[in-house]
């Protein structure tokens, strides 16, 4: 009963943040509810037993993706002195979120940590079972394909945030690489003869 319980109250937080990446209107706000929502998730495949998958999701998504995202965010034409200015107010929300995830993580661990079984799929696993062995026996066998597609589709969405970034903007200096290469040396050095001075 008590399982049911906690996955569908991490569901709902789940839930709210997705629902809040799409609607803040505030850049940096859409980043924290989508840290939030990496979590809850992690936590719902903690209580799948996919422990892998969890920690993957938090060190990956959480710990390198979203760092990504705040250059991105911060990259774009947004005015980043207002931001600067009202940096404190991002700090309840920061502060509700990291609650949240320390409130979520500590139940599943001191739960976890008393004996009860938390798992929602009805059954434990057997012993010997290796969740990271089955997760990759699975992904390059029967999804080869989708993981390669998923791969290509990466690539393009860095192809695509480098293209963002790498955009004529007014004030902005550029290198001409090609001029840069084919200077010549009398184009840069200029040698003067002059007599040499003598001391009074």
């Amino acid at each position: 009963m008590f399982e049911q319980i906690l996955f569908y109250a991490i569901s709902a937080v789940l839930l709210v943040a997705a629902v809040g990446v799409i609607t803040a209107r505030n850049p940096v706000h859409g980043v924290l509810f989508l840290v939030l929502a990496f979590f809850n998730s992690a936590v719902l495949w903690l209580l799948l037993e996919a422990e892998f998958l969890a920690i993957v999701l938090v060190l990956v998504y959480v710990g390198a993706v979203m760092v990504l995202f705040l250059f991105v965010v911060m990259m774009l034409d947004i005015n980043v002195e207002k931001m600067r200015a009202g940096f404190t107010r991002y700090a309840p929300l920061g502060i509700l979120v990291v609650a949240i995830m320390a409130l979520e993580l500590g139940q599943v661990i001191w739960l976890r940590a008393s004996g009860r079984n938390l798992s929602i799929v009805g059954s434990q696993q057997p012993d010997g079972y290796n969740n990271t062995k089955e997760l990759g026996r699975v992904l390059y066998t029967d999804y080869v394909f989708a993981f390669e597609l998923a791969a290509v589709i990466l690539l393009v969405a860095i192809v695509a945030a480098i293209t963002l970034t790498m955009r004529r903007r007014p004030g902005l200096k550029q290198q001409d690489i090609t001029q840069q290469v084919s200077v010549k040396r009398e184009d840069r050095v200029r040698l003067v003869k002059m007599d040499a001075e003598k001391d009074a």
